[in-house]
Order: structure tokens, then C-alpha cells, then sequence
């Protein structure tokens, strides 16, 4: 029998500000332990050395999580002009230099070409599997390998300041799956000059903005409190890209149960993947058909909103 993980049962999201050096999963474990949460996870990886936006689903929220990973995220990050590494950001070994710096208009103009549905080669020191492996692993090992290219979908990408001839500030908007050290790497070849992320910061993601969010030291400082109880933000933002649909007393009783429920639904079509509310709270994910939703993931709240 399996042991039952220590803790409370409580459900939302707590959006964390994220200092450079620990790890996402580090920060993950020091927010169950503020909240004594018996179940966290987070909603996209951060680079140890990246800031911002780390939102943390709680409970009965982390069956969220894959709307957040899909939304739209944000990055504001300058690129180190002159100098490629082994790791495309400032943590790795000098791989090459150039004295070539190109002026604002021909960035401008190369910025262009990473918009769009995009083809991105991740870094050698990433976190993709190779016939198992991590790649940083085997390329600690002073192994290079061949990655494949992976789709990118890139809303904007903007140059917001030039600080100095070696660097330059970029605001990115994309979707899932991207990596802001590829970016960089591929903008200075492109250029001719070479180039590496210096320093990165997520700003917003999906819901969750940085403005919301509190830094580790102020975690600590409430840890174990109900202060920081009131800083968790409720399950259902974890769904606001879906279309909501109201259950009815006996729908939400069936839903709970992991059967299809009746729904009251305004502008939701055949097929449509949405998720149900009873009396103000989540009850289940699922596609409407014909007035009743097919649940694929069913919440288990109490009226409190804890799980």
C-alpha cells in the first residue's frame, strides 16, 4: 500500500516571483513547505538563472496545469552581442567572438524572420530527451548531438532597448515549448555577430502577472500562516481559456462521479473542450455534446475550495 503524502488538502495557485540560482522544481518544494500542501507543481520551467513569473498550482489545481504550459507566455531578455557560448546564455564556455555590431534598423529587420509559426533548434544544455537521456547530461559529458528542430509559435518579438553597442533588450510573446536561449544564439547568427542571453525574466504567463507575484523571501516570512493563505489565487483561473458552462445540481453530481452531466451552455459548440461550474466552482473539464459535458477531468473541491 502506497503511503498517503503528508500535508493539507488545499487547491489554487500561488504565483511566485523567481530569483535567479534555484532550480523551478526547488521552488515548487519551498511553496508546499510554506503551505504544508500535500500536492504542488508547476506551470513551465524556468532556467536556474531566469527571474519571474513561476506560477505554482496547488492540489486539486495542478489538474490545470496544461492550459497554463499552453497559453501565451512573455519574456523580457537582452542578448549579449559578440560572443556565442556553449550554453547560449551567460553561464556557458566562449565558444566564439566578432566585432561586428549591427545598428538597431538591421535587428529590427532581422527580428522579422522569428515571428510566426517558427522551426526552433533547442540548446545543447536543455532539457529534451535523447533515447532517454536529458540533453544537458550527455552534453556535460562533452558530447554534441544533432536536435531536432521543434515548432514555435511567436506573437511579437520586439526590440525595447539598445543599452550599449553589446547588448540589446528583446520582449517576446510566444507560445509553448520555446526557448528564449535559441532566440538569441540563432538572432546573432543570423546578424553575423554571434550572441547569448545575458539575463531573462518571464513577465506574464498565461493569467498570471509578476506584479502578483511574491518573492521568496516574502514566502518565508509568511510560511505556515494564513497571510499567505490569502495570496493563493482560485483553481478556476488555471481555466480562463476555456469556455465556461454552468452544470445543473443533478449535473454536477454526475460529473463528480466521472460520468456525462447536463449543462447549461451559451456559445459553446458540438465537440468543444470547456469546463463546468456548479454554484461558482469548477466541477470538471470536459467537451459538451448535446447538452451534457463528458467530463476528462473531474475536481474534487469541497465549498471552502480546498480539495
Amino acid at each position: 500500500m502506497a503511503r498517503k503524502r503528508k500535508g493539507r488538502d488545499i487547491s489554487g495557485w500561488l504565483v511566485v516571483d523567481k530569483p535567479a540560482g534555484p532550480t523551478s522544481t526547488a521552488v515548487v518544494n519551498k511553496v508546499r513547505w510554506a503551505l504544508d500542501a500535500r500536492k504542488a507543481g508547476h506551470a513551465g520551467t524556468l532556467d536556474p538563472e531566469a527571474t519571474g513569473v513561476l506560477a505554482i498550482a496547488l492540489g486539486e489545481a495542478t489538474k490545470t496545469v496544461p492550459y497554463i504550459t499552453d497559453a501565451l507566455k512573455a519574456y523580457e531578455f537582452t542578448v549579449r552581442l559578440g560572443i556565442a557560448t556553449n550554453t547560449d546564455d551567460a553561464e556557458g564556455e566562449e565558444l566564439g567572438r566578432s566585432d561586428l555590431r549591427p545598428d538597431d534598423e538591421a535587428i529590427k529587420a532581422a527580428l522579422a524572420d522569428f515571428i510566426g509559426d517558427i522551426q526552433q533548434v533547442p540548446p545543447q544544455f536543455s532539457a529534451v530527451k535523447i533515447d532517454g537521456q536529458r540533453a544537458y547530461k550527455r552534453a556535460r559529458d562533452g558530447e554534441e548531438m544533432e536536435l531536432a528542430a521543434r515548432p514555435l509559435f511567436v506573437e511579437s518579438l520586439l526590440l525595447t532597448d539598445r543599452p550599449d553597442a553589446d547588448h540589446v533588450t528583446l520582449e517576446m510573446v510566444c507560445g509553448k515549448g520555446g526557448y528564449v536561449r535559441s532566440i538569441a544564439r540563432d538572432l546573432g547568427q543570423k546578424l553575423g555577430c554571434l550572441g547569448h542571453v545575458r539575463d531573462l525574466r518571464r513577465i506574464w504567463s498565461g493569467p498570471f502577472d509578476v506584479t502578483d507575484g511574491l518573492s521568496l523571501d516574502q514566502i518565508t516570512e509568511m510560511a505556515r500562516t494564513p497571510e499567505l493563505d490569502q495570496h493563493l489565487q482560485p483553481l478556476e483561473i488555471g481555466l480562463d481559456d476555456l469556455p465556461e458552462v454552468k452544470a445543473t445540481a443533478e449535473g454536477a453530481t454526475r460529473l463528480r462521479n466521472g460520468n456525462p452531466g447536463m449543462v447549461i451552455a451559451s456559445g459553446v459548440e458540438y465537440g468543444d473542450e470547456c469546463w463546468a461550474s456548479f454554484e461558482g466552482q469548477a466541477v470538471a473539464v470536459g467537451r459538451f455534446k448535446a447538452g451534457e459535458l463528458h467530463p476528462s477531468r473531474v475536481f474534487n473541491l469541497s465549498q471552502d475550495g480546498d480539495a
